[in-house]
């Protein structure tokens, strides 16, 4: 019994790392993300997603028809109890090029965020000030990210409903700067896909103790909302996702991007990025 355990366990990674794979090749190539001569910083947090990122990266690097560079990167942001020795011995032993950048940026959203008040605003910009400033120091023309395809739909939604805007994470940016490009390789990956495949990878997870302590984030209830649909109307997440690629702006209210005076789109589909 326990040596079929064993096989089903092995058969279980190997069907939701083909998943993985294929979704991460579907959105590396339709989205143009790696060229021959990247410099790619992917950068690793402790947690599920970035593990898996990282692994799907190596993948690439291993079977791409092109050559490319990966330098994993850990903000150390200096979190009472992180485990600092974690990641180094993990990366250690996958021979990965890695760097550890120390910031107490903790420090500065403790102080800085009024009681009762979430984190992750000022967490997020304060991390991604210092990573982009981390890529160029290291000669990285790209930057990774593991966002996946939950965080995308969640992020719209969040927008939708909290924001007044239709706006979410895109698979591939430029940073303000303009010299930087930031990609979500995990764009198309289910989260419980990514879940499994941790799962039984058993990646050495380091929790945050930031965002997890936060019980009542907009997020988490959107999450939840997404969660509830999928049981109610199965697949309603591929919809959504979908329905985000297949953009009509004449059946919208932006002006900015249509005209409906002349009723011609300003930014005609073909020439978006």
């Amino acid at each position: 019994m326990r040596l079929n355990n064993i096989f089903a366990s092995m058969e279980n990674l190997v069907q939701v790392t083909k998943k993985l794979h294929r979704a991460v090749g579907a959105a590396i190539e339709q989205f143009t993300m790696i060229e021959d001569g990247d410099k790619i910083m992917v950068c690793l947090s402790g947690g599920k997603d970035s593990y898996t990122l990282l692994q799907m990266m190596l993948h690439f690097q291993k079977v791409a028809p092109i050559s490319f560079e990966i330098i994993a990167v850990n903000l150390d942001q200096k979190q009472p109890g992180f485990p600092e020795e974690v990641l180094p011995n993990y990366l250690d032993a996958l021979e990965v090029d890695y760097k550890i950048i120390e910031k107490n940026t903790y420090k500065v959203v403790m102080e800085k965020t009024p009681e009762g008040k979430t984190t992750c605003s000022l967490c997020s910009r304060l991390r991604r000030g210092t990573l982009y400033e981390a890529a160029k120091d290291l000669g990285c023309n790209k930057l990774a990210l593991g966002h996946h395809r939950n965080d995308i739909l969640e992020t719209f939604l969040l927008n939708f409903f909290f924001a007044g805007k239709l706006e979410t994470m895109p698979p591939k940016f430029k940073n303000d700067a303009g010299d930087l490009v930031i990609l979500r390789p995990l764009a198309f990956c289910k989260e419980s896909d990514i879940e499994v495949y941790a799962h039984h990878m058993n990646f050495p997870i380091i929790p945050c103790n930031l965002c997890g302590s936060q019980e009542n984030l907009q997020r988490k209830k959107v999450k939840q909302m997404i969660a509830d649909w999928e049981t109610d109307f199965p697949d309603r997440s591929s919809v959504m996702m979908h329905a985000l690629q297949n953009v009509y702006p004449s059946h919208l209210l932006d002006h900015k991007i249509y005209n409906f005076n002349t009723l011609e789109e300003l930014i005609p589909k073909n020439s978006l990025v």
